[in-house]
């Protein structure tokens, strides 16, 4: 009698084993991760939402959480629908800290995707722990070169070229192609400007006068006009004016150009970060202003309808991001998407922070994106991409290869030299959805 209870409890127990196996081959296979489930990934960003920093980089979460849309519709990830929480930080450092912590420990995401801004996120970094709790830090919109550091943000991975790239490959461009002529800077006085001013210096290009620096949000239009005016006196000819800051500055700087009639006294080289087209002609830049404004860039332009990722997120803006003009911005959102839908397919169904980290180090650098130049991810670099290439607006606020063709720069953060490249970036997956085949 005892046996028989015996075996019927082994019979139980061995079905029960089997049912439970059988369910697990069934359901896609669930991580002790926060913020996963069988059926969901819930990421998080903070960023600027209201503010002038808002009205410019407003766009890029909603283009994001618009291309999560798509691929959920389309499937998703390993069979999980992807999430985004947007909290707004309005650009100020503490409260990007609040709201950074926010996300862990309230809103409980898996990871963060998209933050931007150099000093709103190394707060923020700090204040929410994001190193010691392990939470993945994918593809910050800032080129700050302090976050390649990966001994100071172990979970960070760049999506911008750094800042010192950028000033390289701009110092490389005025050697060629205006040798000779007065250079002038005007940068924002803080870790973006001194980076800027850093690579410069790196790359061996000295300014024709001290560089000008302000602090963030006060470049008025009173100020702008009084460093053009100083400027303009300081040099014969038509210097060069490099331009680094956001886009609103930017803008701030050519209308003070207009009213004092000095538009066609500069060559303005504006910096990736500050020279969206769509957003300076919104801001009330005249159109002949913009016309042979010279800017780096990483992407392809937003305009350029011959070009497959953007002629694909044009068609995703459309019927996902209602309503929103697809501009420099929403491209930047999207490609950051298709790349955090690429990294979370490489860590697997299993996904974990830690696995999820180590796929970007291990294949990230192959992922297709809409970056005209190669992506540097690896287990000893977290940098984005590494160069930029150069282009000139026109009065449409079209970007066109500068001197009418397209020329790719690669270089580092250091004392590397400027290279010519000749990467071919990967194909646009079909429809958008990325296979990671």
């Amino acid at each position: 009698m005892i046996r028989n209870k015996s075996m019927k409890r082994a019979t139980l127990a061995s079905a029960i084993v089997a049912t439970s196996a059988m369910v697990l081959s069934i359901v896609p296979a669930q991580a002790n991760s926060t913020g996963v489930t069988a059926t969901s990934i819930k990421l998080g960003v903070s960023t600027p939402l209201t503010g002038s920093a808002g009205l410019v980089y407003g766009k890029v979460p909603g283009a994001m959480r618009a291309y999560f849309d798509y691929i959920n519709a389309n499937g998703g990830v390993n069979g999980r629908k992807i999430s985004l929480v947007i909290r707004d930080d309005k650009y100020l450092p503490t409260l990007a800290a609040t709201q950074t912590t926010n996300l862990i420990l309230k809103d409980k995401v898996f990871a963060l995707v998209g933050a931007l801004g150099t000093a709103t996120h190394s707060k923020a970094y700090t204040a929410a722990a994001l190193g010691k709790n392990n939470v993945p830090d994918l593809f910050i919109n800032t080129g700050f070169s302090g976050f390649t550091n990966k001994a100071k943000y172990p979970t960070t991975f760049m999506v911008l070229p750094t800042y010192a790239m950028e000033a390289k490959v701009m110092a490389k461009v005025i050697k060629d192609n205006f040798p000779g002529q007065a250079t002038f800077m005007i940068a924002q006085d803080d870790e973006f400007g001194s980076d800027g001013v850093a690579g410069f210096t790196t790359a061996g290009h000295k300014f024709s006068s001290t560089p000008t620096l302000y602090p963030q949000g006060t470049m008025t239009a009173a100020r702008a006009e009084g460093a053009l005016t100083a400027l303009a006196a300081a040099a014969p000819g038509k210097p060069v004016l490099v331009l680094f800051g956001t886009t609103d500055v930017t803008a701030t700087i050519l209308k003070a150009a207009e009213k004092l009639e000095l538009t066609k006294k500069f060559t303005f080289l504006a910096g990736s970060v500050g020279a969206d087209a769509n957003t300076l002609l919104a801001l009330g830049v005249k159109p002949t202003t913009i016309d042979g404004v010279v800017s780096a860039s990483f992407l392809p332009d937003a305009k350029d309808l011959t070009d497959p990722y953007v002629k694909q997120f044009i068609d995703i803006n459309t019927k996902y991001n209602k309503g929103v003009t697809f501009d420099n911005y929403v491209l930047a959102g999207m490609n950051s998407a298709m790349l955090t839908v690429q990294a979370l397919r490489a860590a697997g169904k299993n996904l974990t922070r830690a696995g999820l980290m180590s796929a970007i180090e291990a294949k990230g650098s192959k992922f297709a994106s809409a970056g005209l130049v190669p992506l540097g991810w690896s287990a000893t670099s977290r940098v984005g991409y590494n160069g930029y290439w150069v282009s000139q607006l026109n009065a449409k606020g079209e970007g066109k290869p500068y001197g009418g063709k397209l020329v790719i720069y690669t270089t580092d953060s250091g004392a590397g030299a400027v290279e010519i490249s000749n990467f071919t970036r990967p194909t646009m997956p079909r429809n958008g959805i990325p296979t990671n085949s």
